[in-house]
């Protein structure tokens, strides 16, 4: 098995957000991939003492605990767990009910020798490789559906939006919202290999129109490459929006089923 990841913020001079990591088991069976990008907090703070970097670190590295010890919980319940052990190490010294309590977009694969399982919640994408080179997205495209002119302020996503029904959800505080994560389960023998891209780096399909088939092929050849590629296009056009933003890349070529 082949594994490459690579994170690279968006500002040299402000922490990456973005958290990634690939597990395998000591049984040396299977293994898991989580990748967070956090959501850049509001100026006050977002009623919290940690920095977002915080929070990634401490839901990725849940997370990552949780996937290879639990084998027999589902993504989704895993999730959950994983946002209720967060939740709870700092629910005593901050406002977790803010809109803007620490979050962040997941997406997470499982595989063993029977199956393969992803979940995905927000913005971040999984690309799925089968055997004969098809690339699929598995994807959560409630923010993509809402009308641009919804997403005007941070106040009016805030208060109508975000983790709100019609909207969109990320992980925040409450383990729920793990129910609303877009969830798939494949035969391991019809995956080749799984990359998982934050929006910084899944921009040079969404924004920049560039091929699924492609971009893996991209990543095949260096996952550094990618984020290069993307760096150069975000020179080069101008973008509504953050210029650059943190962008993490992780790929996983499993073994012959």
């Amino acid at each position: 098995m082949r594994t490459e990841l690579v994170s690279e913020p968006g500002d040299p001079g402000r922490p990456n957000e973005d958290f990634a990591s690939v597990a395998l088991p000591a049984s040396g069976q299977g293994g898991a991939l989580v990748v967070l990008d956090g959501v850049t907090p509001p100026s006050d703070g977002g009623g919290c003492l940690h920095s977002v970097p915080w929070f990634t670190a401490r839901l990725g590295g849940a997370l990552t605990e949780l996937t290879v010890s639990l084998p027999d919980v589902p993504p989704a319940g895993l999730l959950s767990r994983g946002i209720a052990r967060t939740a709870e190490s700092h629910a005593s010294t901050c406002d977790l009910s803010h809109p803007r309590t620490p979050q962040a977009t997941v997406v997470m694969a499982r595989w063993s020798p029977d199956s393969v399982e992803c979940l995905v919640l927000s913005d971040s994408v999984l690309l799925v490789e089968s055997p004969d080179g098809t690339v699929t997205a598995v994807r959560d495209d409630r923010l993509d559906r809402l009308p641009r002119s919804a997403l005007s302020s941070h106040t009016v996503v805030d208060t109508t939006l975000r983790n709100k029904e019609g909207g969109f959800f990320t992980a925040a505080a409450d383990p729920a919202v793990s129910s609303r994560a877009v969830t798939v389960s494949l035969p391991r023998d019809r995956v080749r290999a799984l990359t998982a891209l934050t929006d910084g780096a899944s921009r040079w399909v969404e924004r920049f129109g560039e091929g699924l088939g492609d971009c893996v092929g991209v990543i095949r050849e260096g996952a550094r490459g990618l984020v290069r590629r993307v760096r150069a296009l975000e020179r080069g056009r101008l973008l509504g929006g953050k210029k650059h933003d943190d962008a993490t890349v992780v790929h996983v070529e499993l073994p012959s089923a």
